[in-house]
């Protein structure tokens, strides 16, 4: 009996050695055979997927070609002592022949797209501005030597011109039509990496007060944009141009989620004035404008903020022989609506010299429409900075504000005709309303709430019957820019 039990037992563990040597051989075999892969199959990708995936290659295979890295040589020139040559000095500087040189070179990197055949190449004024030396470099290596044909600063947009032909370019589209939400693609050499492409959606359109060129119509994407990527393009799903890119929205540098382009219309318009005329002549209104805020459209009894306030009227200009008034508000401009002062200003700017261009505007609760002839730009004339006012004869009608009555000769020290009427603000006190609102020492005070001030009685009296916490509009002139602000009294 015990040897029964004894050989059972032994039968028993060489059973359980057998089955484990077994399962330790198969699954060496198994793990061989698959390759340790916890997987074999293949994820079921949409068939949607890989057809955008394979679109937007597409897309950029088509305009890559197009892309051109442009390069920039400037030589710097340090000014040197007149006396360094001088041998009686060398004793008091011996060693100057060790300090710095006194010229080097510095370069830059951006990128350029071209538009046309036979070498014509859109980029950023930036990217070759006050440059001696143009460095064009295609995809495909080939290298030329660029010429600028011509820049516009105002828009931030130069035209560059290399000596070649069949090349490849890429089809404008039209920005106009761009809507928010739209995926699009960025192409240049940020940080000197040729070629690289990012993706991203429109973020938002019509940007302007960005404070990186003097005529503003941005579009704003997510698209990655880096330094090196100024001046290539911003294309759709088409494969269109549809922007210049310009600039980046950042503390470090670097991407931080906001990019901004220059829009392919305004581009097109800015380069055709180039190639042809060599400069860019904008069109001219002749008036003075600024924004409809809620408290100014209140005032004016609007509902909606939309459109631009004519805040002054300069004599002998389009505007005044159209008979247009200071305080009327332009609704529309050539059929377009007008939905705020720097939309304005873009389509006068764009506006072909000579034409007559219908406006509709809103004065006294109703509607008009007048015709204007636009005219060009005339030459700026620069800001006059109001110098320190006296501050005797102090009158206070608002909270914050004090006042006095302008004389010829505080006229003539701000820059004024010395036939000016007002009052001149001498002091605005930190923390006020008349602070918060913007009004500073040297404003000139022309009217209260659309009623004449041309002295400090003037002043007194209608400051005398503005009630506790109402908002009154002030007419105010600033070294000869008039403007509406709106003022709470406390």
């Amino acid at each position: 009996m015990k040897k029964k039990i004894f050989f059972g037992i032994v039968i028993l563990l060489l059973g359980f050695l057998l089955g484990g040597i077994s399962f330790y051989i198969l699954g060496q075999i198994t793990g061989q055979q698959r390759g340790y892969l916890p997987y074999t199959t293949t994820p079921n990708v949409p068939r949607q997927v890989i057809e955008t995936s394979r679109a937007f290659s597409e897309i950029v295979s088509a305009v890559s070609p197009s892309v051109v890295n442009i390069s920039t040589t400037k030589v710097i020139r340090r000014h040197t002592d007149p006396f360094l040559g001088d041998p009686f000095f060398d004793l008091f500087s011996p060693f100057h022949d060790f300090r710095a040189p006194k010229k080097w070179k510095e370069q830059s990197l951006g990128s350029g797209v071209i538009v046309s055949p036979d070498g014509y190449i859109i980029t950023n004024n930036h990217v070759v501005e006050k440059a001696d030396e143009i460095r064009v470099t295609l995809l495909d290596k080939r290298i030329f030597k660029g010429k600028i044909i011509g820049a516009d600063p105002k828009t931030d947009i130069a035209v560059v011109k290399i000596d070649a032909g069949n090349l490849p370019t890429i089809p404008w589209g039209d920005s106009e039509k761009l809507q928010v939400g739209e995926f699009v693609l960025a192409i240049g050499n940020p940080y000197s990496l040729s070629h690289t492409v990012t993706m991203g959606i429109i973020s938002a359109v019509g940007r302007a007060n960005v404070g990186i060129a003097d005529y503003e119509d941005f579009i704003q994407t997510d698209a990655a944009i880096n330094p090196g990527n100024s001046g290539g393009p911003l294309v759709n799903i088409k494969g269109e141009l549809i922007g210049i890119n310009a600039a980046i929205f950042s503390r470090t540098g670097g991407y931080q989620g906001i990019g901004f382009a220059v829009p392919s219309d305004m581009v097109r318009l800015v380069m055709d004035q180039l190639v042809q005329k060599g400069k860019v002549t904008r069109g001219w209104l002749g008036v003075s404008i600024q924004e409809l805020t809620p408290e100014i459209s209140q005032k004016f009894g609007l509902k909606k903020s939309k459109g631009a306030l004519v805040s002054d009227v300069v004599k002998n200009s389009p505007a005044e022989k159209a008979g247009m008034n200071r305080g009327d508000i332009i609704l529309e401009f050539n059929g377009k609506e007008v939905k705020d002062a720097s939309s304005l200003r873009n389509m006068v700017a764009q506006s072909k010299i000579g034409t007559e261009i219908p406006i509709k505007i809103l004065r006294s609760g109703k509607e008009y429409t007048i015709k204007a002839t636009i005219v060009e730009l005339p030459r700026e004339t620069a800001e006059v900075t109001p110098p320190e006012s006296p501050d005797d004869s102090e009158a206070k009608a608002l909270t914050g504000l004090t006042v006095m009555g302008l004389t010829k000769e505080i006229a003539r020290q701000l820059g004024l005709n010395k036939d000016e009427k007002g009052v001149v603000v001498v002091r605005v006190e930190p923390g006020s309303p008349a602070d918060e609102a913007g009004i500073k020492k040297g404003d000139i005070i022309k009217e209260i709430d659309r009623k004449r001030v041309d002295t400090l009685d003037d002043f007194n009296k209608i400051a005398s019957n503005i009630k506790k916490n109402e908002t009154v509009l002030l007419f105010i002139n600033r070294g000869n820019k008039k403007f509406y602000v709106p003022l709470r009294a406390s």
